[in-house]
């Protein structure tokens, strides 16, 4: 059974300006392709039919029944007699990254620490002692716990232990508190662009998503955010103050008491990503987590971060700090769907955390190495783009385009054999085909040659009509 339907109406805000050169059922099938390739549209969806499909874009029947062909051809879509078509996403898709000899621009994730065999070593050594138990842990392992909590402790944020929870990945954090603080219905703050997949959670948990800007050159309208959580009374501000995804900016100490003094008004409660908050390449800068800085407006502060990005994303280990009230109703709820963090993959966290400072310094030199290919590289051959004027930390850059056809570069890039996401991705409104984001994580020389196969392709796909923009402006 699909798992849901999608209307004509709202297909075609997906679709955007989609025609180009060649046939409109093959331009219709490419860009539904694409919806499913970068997330934008769920498998297991049923499609409109094909007479509301051709009188909301006003095309023939018959070039949507080619479209949806093309589409069952390519894997891309399940069509049964009397129950429409549905879309799916075949074994081999890119979205899948099982194929070799891509250069993926998408994951911004780094490579395993140099530490990590050791301490898996000595994590396995040490699994002898947990194995009398079920092997995963509802609340986190002891060992594990401390050492986050003297590492929030250590960035000015005193933290007792029973303030942590162990998690299966920051992602996994983030879909617990959006399931324990939201109901259908409410209203949830995030900031725009964004993570992709914070939205999808704050989604499924029934929230309405508001939200404001963030850019690479002014960082966060201000304004814009306080009128939008003031008129809108969220329940949950999704933020993430330090190398913001996508846009690798940073709050100003202003800019955090702001936000603080508007949530605290409305009682909103914010939720500050940390998953990046440590990966600073050379920003002369350091704040304290955010809830070190609420104490004047009495705001309500959660923290959650994540293994995944500093030490490896095999190591599935998230946390999220908070008022043990909070995580106590949390966990009574969790075990819905997550049984808990297994035990091996905790331990091997609890050792890398004791060598943090080294590793750290590992991954600046890493990054700096990103930094430096990709700044390059653009200047040498796609000089017209925009880069942003400062990358001091984070694992990626927000490319603004010359002109807004995101999309199409993105599936031009694919047959190329490089993988990057379309800027819309990033954005709950159809908004950013003047953007990609790009990942400085891989190899140095492979991020040059992901900059090279842009520049071949990025003809063909300037020369394709511009898409109809919308607004990233605060919306309800």
């Amino acid at each position: 059974m699909p798992r849901g339907r999608i209307g004509a109406t709202a297909l075609a805000g997906l679709l955007g300006q989609w025609q180009g050169e060649g046939p409109a059922y093959e331009n219709l099938a490419e860009r539904i392709q694409l919806l499913l390739i970068d997330g934008r549209l769920s498998a297991d969806v049923r499609l409109p039919s094909e007479r509301e499909l051709s009188e909301r874009l006003t095309l023939s029947r018959t070039t949507i029944t080619a479209a949806y062909r093309r589409l069952r051809e390519h894997g891309y879509a399940l069509s049964v007699q009397g129950s429409g078509t549905t879309t799916k996403l075949p074994p081999t898709a890119p979205d899948s990254f099982t194929e070799g000899g891509e250069i993926d621009l998408v994951r911004a994730t780094l490579p395993a620490t140099r530490r990590l065999p050791e301490a898996a070593v000595e994590a396995t050594r040490r699994l002898a002692d947990h194995m009398t138990g079920p092997g995963y842990t509802l609340w986190g392992i002891e060992e594990l716990r401390a050492e986050i909590a003297a590492r929030y402790t250590a960035r000015g944020l005193p933290t007792d232990p029973d303030q942590i929870m162990v998690t299966t990945g920051g992602q996994s954090a983030i879909a617990l508190l959006a399931r324990t603080v939201i109901s259908r219905g409410d209203r949830a703050y995030a900031e725009s662009p964004s993570y992709p997949n914070a939205y999808d959670a704050l989604s499924l948990a029934g929230a309405r998503i508001i939200t404001s800007p963030v850019t690479t050159d002014a960082g966060w309208d201000m304004p814009a955010m306080a009128a939008a959580i003031a008129r809108t009374t969220p329940v949950m501000a999704y933020v993430m103050p330090d190398f913001h995804n996508p846009t690798s900016r940073s709050m100003s100490t202003e800019d955090r008491l702001r936000l603080l003094h508007a949530a605290a008004k409305v009682d909103t409660l914010v939720v500050a990503d940390d998953t990046t908050a440590e990966l600073n390449i050379d920003r002369p800068h350091t704040y304290p987590p955010l809830a070190a800085m609420a104490g004047e407006h009495q705001a309500r502060v959660v923290h959650i971060g994540s293994a995944s990005k500093m030490l490896w994303g095999g190591l599935r280990v998230g946390w999220i700090r908070a008022d043990p009230v909070l995580l106590t109703q949390i966990a009574s709820g969790r075990s819905a769907t997550d049984l808990g963090t297994p035990i091996w993959e905790q331990l091997v966290t609890t050792i890398l955390f004791q060598h943090l400072p080294e590793i750290l310094e590992e991954r600046a030199a890493q990054l700096a190495a990103g930094r430096a290919a990709l700044y390059h590289a653009m200047r040498e051959h796609l000089p017209d783009w925009e880069l942003p004027p400062r990358i001091d930390g984070g694992l990626s850059a927000w490319v603004g385009l010359p002109a807004p056809v995101s999309s199409q570069l993105t599936l031009a890039a694919r047959p190329h054999g490089l993988l990057v996401t379309a800027g819309p991705r990033f954005g709950v409104d159809g908004a950013y085909e003047r953007h990609l984001r790009l990942a400085i994580t891989p190899r140095p020389d492979l991020v040059r040659r992901g900059v090279e196969i842009l520049a071949e392709v990025w003809p063909r796909a300037a020369s394709t009509p511009a898409l109809a923009l919308t607004t990233s402006e605060a919306v309800v």
